[in-house]
C-alpha cells in the first residue's frame, strides 16, 4: 500500500524495468491496475478500462516523452489550458521563468524551456497532485538546478503534492519527504531519505543511493565482530571509512584523530580527485575498498589503515 499526505514529496527509486513509470501512470488513471484501486481525495481514480478519456482532473502527469503542440506560440498554448485566475497564473509563469518566452513558437524553444512550458501548462489545469517522470534526464547542471528550484517554489507557493521518479540520488535525497523503492513491480521498502540511505533493509536499496563497501565475513570474524545472519551481508558507505598512513596513525584523511572501532590494513591502488572530495581505492587482501575524504594524504602503493566505526556498519538483506 502507498499513502501520500497533502503537500508531501514522494520519490520513487528502482532499477530500469522495476515498474516506476507504470506505477505513476496507474496513479494518474492512465493505466488500469491489475488489482486494487487508487483513491484520491476520497474518490476512486477510474482507469482507462472504465473511462473513455482516462485520467483524473486533480492529477497531472509529465512524461519523459512530453510533446508540446508544434508551431503555436507559448501564450496560445497556455491560454487554451488555463483554468486559473489571471493573477494566479501570472504568478506561476513568473515562478516557471517563462514570461519572456510568450511570443516564441514551440519549435524555437530549447529543451529546458519546453519542459518549463509543459510544467506550467499542466499546473494551470488546477491539479493538486503532480507526477513527474524523470524530469531531470538529459539536462545540463544549470538547467537541472533551475528546474529543481522551480519545482520547490511551486510546491511552496501553491501547496502542491509531488511524486517524482529519478535515478539520481542527488535529485531525490534532499528533496523527498519519503522514498519508495521498487523492484520487479513491487514496493519493497519505503522510508525517509535519511533512513533509506543510512539504514537500508536491502543491498539493492543501498546500491540505488550510492557506492558501498561489502565487508566480507572473514574480515569481520578477524576483528571479533558479530557476523550477519544467513542471507544478509555487512556494508559501509565510503564516506564512513577513514584512512591513515601507517607511519602516521594519529591523523586521518578527514583531518581528525578519532579512533575507529574497526580497523583494516590495506594498500592504495588509486587516488581520484572529484572536486569536493577525494576517493581512495584500496585493496584489503583480496577485497576492494573505497574511501572518500576531503584531502588526499596517500599515494598509490602506500600502505594504509582503514578505520570504521562499528555503528556505521549496516547489515542488509542480499
Amino acid at each position: 500500500n502507498l499513502t501520500q499526505a497533502p503537500r508531501q514529496n514522494i520519490a520513487i527509486a528502482g532499477e530500469t524495468g522495476s515498474g516506476k513509470t507504470t506505477l505513476l501512470k496507474i496513479i494518474a488513471g492512465l493505466v488500469q491496475p491489475d488489482n486494487g484501486e487508487i483513491m484520491f481525495r476520497n474518490q476512486k481514480v477510474i482507469g482507462p478500462a472504465d473511462k473513455l478519456i482516462p485520467g483524473h482532473k486533480g492529477i497531472v502527469y509529465l512524461s519523459q516523452d512530453f510533446r508540446l503542440p508544434h508551431f503555436l506560440r507559448v501564450e496560445q498554448i497556455l491560454e487554451y489550458a488555463n483554468e486559473w485566475p489571471i493573477e494566479k497564473a501570472d504568478k506561476l509563469f513568473s515562478l516557471c521563468r517563462i514570461k519572456h518566452l510568450f511570443k516564441r513558437r514551440t519549435d524555437e524553444l530549447s529543451g529546458g524551456e519546453q519542459q518549463r512550458i509543459a510544467i506550467a501548462r499542466l499546473l494551470i489545469m488546477d491539479p493538486r497532485l503532480f507526477l513527474l517522470d524523470e524530469p531531470f534526464s538529459n539536462m545540463d547542471p544549470a538547467n537541472k538546478d533551475l528546474l529543481k528550484n522551480i519545482i520547490e517554489d511551486i510546491g511552496n507557493e501553491f501547496h502542491m503534492s509531488f511524486i517524482m521518479i529519478s535515478h539520481d540520488p542527488v535529485d531525490t535525497l534532499p528533496w523527498a519527504n519519503e522514498i519508495i523503492v521498487m523492484k520487479e513491480g513491487r514496493i519493497i521498502e519505503k522510508n525517509s531519505p535519511a533512513q533509506i540511505y543510512s539504514t537500508p533493509s536491502y543491498a539493492y536499496t543501498a546500491s540505488l543511493f550510492g557506492d558501498y563497501n561489502i565487508i566480507p565475513d572473514q574480515l569481520l570474524s578477524s576483528e571479533k565482530i558479530a557476523l550477519p545472519n544467513p542471507g544478509h551481508q555487512s556494508l559501509v558507505r565510503p564516506e564512513k571509512c577513514v584512512i591513515v598512513a601507517s607511519s602516521t596513525p594519529s591523523t586521518n584523511a578527514n583531518g581528525d584523530a578519532n579512533i575507529k572501532n574497526f580497523q583494516l590494513k590495506g594498500t592504495v591502488r588509486a587516488v581520484r580527485y572529484f572536486g569536493h572530495y577525494v576517493e581512495t581505492d584500496l585493496m584489503v587482501g583480496e577485497f576492494p575498498f573505497i574511501t572518500r575524504s576531503q584531502v588526499a594524504i596517500l599515494n598509490p602503493g602506500s600502505e594504509a589503515t582503514i578505520g570504521i566505526n562499528n555503528a556505521d556498519i549496516q547489515t542488509v538483506r542480499i
